[in-house]
């Protein structure tokens, strides 16, 4: 739609202001002296000056009218929605204006709207979210504390009668405590990073030195399953600005995972390098790999895949979500799939700090 800068309308308003009582008052000199030749005498001026009056006043009625519709009824719908608005309808259309001040104004108005609609969808759907996520790790800390009840009842109620069973009961409660804890500190990590409330520190990290500390940490679980962790081409000087804790944690997610979907004598190969812009790290199990289903969905909160079965290998489901999300405040990104040769394939990038 064309329009017009307010400077012209202006400009224009005065002009028809000016010329249209001109206009009728020569129109009312020619009806009475039928010609326009205004040093013709006439008999008197009222026929003259009662057209100049009707220019004036059908010109000030145009200004008025246009006035009206391009720039009085567009603010005042503004004024309207922008009540609207703070009201919570976001339901709303504006006029537009053919002045191009009242136009920008309007375009502006809806580029506002629109974010705000995107906002508080967002809003919406972390709220979801939260409740999703508060109802399902709920769910899953009732299980092992409803076994974990069960065991100290029994041993208070001396069901454990030998030394043997004893042990077993006090390595099961271990057991599912730690289950407890593991699922509690999940949940705080993944609340963190949802509200981006986990500030990465700025130091020169080695993700290399990171790394082999989240394998040293993980090579006693993975030895439990005789699962063989192969690391190759860490090289050297990968460096990057981050915060080493938050990295090491992202790891450990991701190897953990790992772990826990390998089977039995299984191997898991880590990868390392870097190029001219990146530090790129891959992780590689020899597990059941994702289904098409997974590949869409891995990284959504406490999704596992398959849950009645994955509920047995632990865990939340949010240690995908959690690693993606520390990666992703470092700059970089974290993408899964299926390796040729079979098993999952998880590939990490984050900026190199040159």
């Amino acid at each position: 739609m064309k329009t017009i800068r307010i400077r012209k309308f202006t400009i224009l308003s005065l002009l028809i202001i000016l010329i249209f009582p001109w206009i009728f008052y020569v129109g009312g000199h020619f009806l009475e002296t039928k010609s326009f030749n205004l040093g013709i005498p006439t008999k008197s001026k009222i026929t003259q000056i009662v057209a100049g009056i009707t220019g004036l006043l059908l010109a000030f009625l145009i200004v008025a009218y246009t006035m009206r519709r391009y720039i009085l009824l567009p603010l005042e719908k503004m004024s309207l929605c922008a009540r609207q608005i703070a009201d919570g309808d976001l339901d709303i259309q504006i006029p537009s204006s053919k002045i191009s001040e009242i136009a920008e104004v309007h375009d502006g108005f809806n580029v506002m709207v629109d974010s705000l609609k995107k906002s508080f969808d967002k809003q919406v759907e972390l709220e979801d979210e939260r409740r999703f996520v508060i109802a399902a790790v709920a769910h899953d800390l009732r299980t092992p504390l409803f076994a974990l009840r069960g065991y100290l009842d029994g041993l208070e109620q001396g069901i454990a009668d030998s030394p043997e069973k004893k042990a077993k009961y006090l390595a099961v409660c271990k057991e599912k405590s730690a289950q407890l804890d593991r699922l509690v500190e999940e949940l705080f990590t993944f609340a963190k990073t949802e509200y981006q409330e986990m500030v990465r520190g700025e130091n020169r990290v080695d993700l290399i030195l990171v790394l082999k500390k989240s394998i040293e940490s993980l090579s006693p679980r993975a030895e439990q399953k005789d699962i063989s962790i192969i690391v190759n081409n860490l090289t050297s000087d990968c460096n990057i600005k981050g915060d080493s804790h938050l990295l090491e944690r992202a790891l450990n997610n991701l190897i953990d995972n790992a772990v826990r979907h390998t089977p039995r004598n299984g191997e898991i190969y880590i990868n390392c390098n870097r190029n001219e812009t990146f530090v790129i790290f891959t992780i590689q199990d020899t597990g059941e790999g994702f289904s098409e289903e997974d590949l869409q969905r891995v990284f959504e909160p406490l999704y596992r895949g398959e849950a009645s079965r994955n509920r047995s290998t632990g865990g939340a489901g949010l240690g995908l979500t959690i690693s993606q999300r520390i990666i992703k405040q470092h700059g970089g990104d974290l993408v899964v799939g299926n390796h040729p040769k079979g098993g999952a394939y998880l590939k990490g990038c984050i900026p190199l700090d040159t």
